[in-house]
């Protein structure tokens, strides 16, 4: 179950050893996604919030080129204060060389399924995938968190897919690579901050229970990858679709125009829906990351 390149917690060891639900946390919301001290009071209330409904929160991150699996505080501390060009973003492709060169990295969905897999966790809290990216003809910008969630068997808990991308296509791919696309409580898909993407999910299951139950099944058929779990955002928080899209299509325009590419492109976005929304887009990522979590942990607790 463990690995000689991970370092578990006391707290995630003493939780695997006892057969008790554990839910992975990526660290990438904390170096790249939001700004000192917002970053680490989130971090402690999304732990919090795995802990209250039942599970052993487990932050992974890469540190002085070891996989750290559950930070204590004085860790998550210095993590959210270390400037981000300090830390590699790590997906499938950056993993092994920031691991063999020693340096710190914070993991996106795509690394942080590998690591929680090499630790035996089974199920992964997140605020949004990433997907195919608009004019996708051109750029060929495709997340690696797809192919990931194809060969890795891990049950990621999201908001959907950031609704920056092309969200047709994202979901397209995901029936192509045989991945599992299940609402909670709903038919829609939703769209990250808004609970309605205008498509229909292809699968719903409303009890915990039974998401687990499914991803048990996915095993015993010796499928690969995981199962990708879309919970929409509490109604109190989502900003509607009608008034987030013109917004999104504002800032794609503005990164084109600025030549924003590659992986700059997210992190612009994201900081500019935040000015074009009065800062309403961090709140509502904010809500749906802690919501994602208490659904992650119930998961977790039913045996996923």
């Amino acid at each position: 179950m463990t690995h000689d390149l991970i370092d578990l917690s006391p707290e995630v060891r003493d939780a695997l050893d006892g057969g008790r639900p554990v839910v992975a946390l990526e660290s990438t919301i904390i170096t790249h996604g939001m700004p000192f001290p917002q970053n680490l009071e989130v971090a402690r209330r999304v732990e919090t919030s795995v802990r209250e409904s039942g599970a052993t929160p487990a932050t992974i991150a890469v540190m002085a080129g070891r996989i750290r699996v559950g930070l204590d505080d004085e860790t998550l501390q210095a993590l959210s204060r270390t400037p981000q060009d300090q830390v590699m973003k790590l997906s499938r492709a950056d993993l092994a060389v920031c691991m063999a060169t020693g340096r710190t990295g914070a993991t996106t969905v795509a690394a942080t399924m590998i690591c929680a897999d090499l630790a035996g966790i089974r199920v992964f809290a997140t605020g949004g995938i990433g997907g195919v990216h608009r004019g996708v003809e051109e750029t060929m910008d495709v997340s690696a968190d797809l192919q990931e969630l194809a060969r890795t068997p891990v049950t990621v808990v999201s908001a959907g897919a950031k609704a920056i991308l092309d969200l047709p296509r994202t979901l397209e791919l995901l029936e192509t690579l045989g991945v599992p696309v299940i609402a909670v409580g709903q038919d829609a898909l939703p769209a990250f901050w808004s609970r309605d993407s205008g498509l229909a999910a292809p699968l719903r299951l409303d009890d915990p229970a039974d998401i687990a139950a499914a991803a048990r099944m996915r095993r015993a058929l010796g499928l690969p990858g995981g199962q990708l779990v879309v919970n929409p955002i509490p109604a109190a928080d989502e900003i509607p679709r009608a008034r987030m899209i013109p917004l999104v299509d504002q800032a794609l325009a503005e990164a084109r125009t600025q030549g924003v590419a590659a992986k700059a492109v997210t992190p612009f976005l994201l900081a500019r829906l935040f000015e074009l929304t009065a800062g309403q887009s961090l709140s509502a990522n904010i809500a749906l990351v802690i919501n994602n979590a208490r659904l992650a942990a119930r998961i977790a607790a039913e045996g996923a």
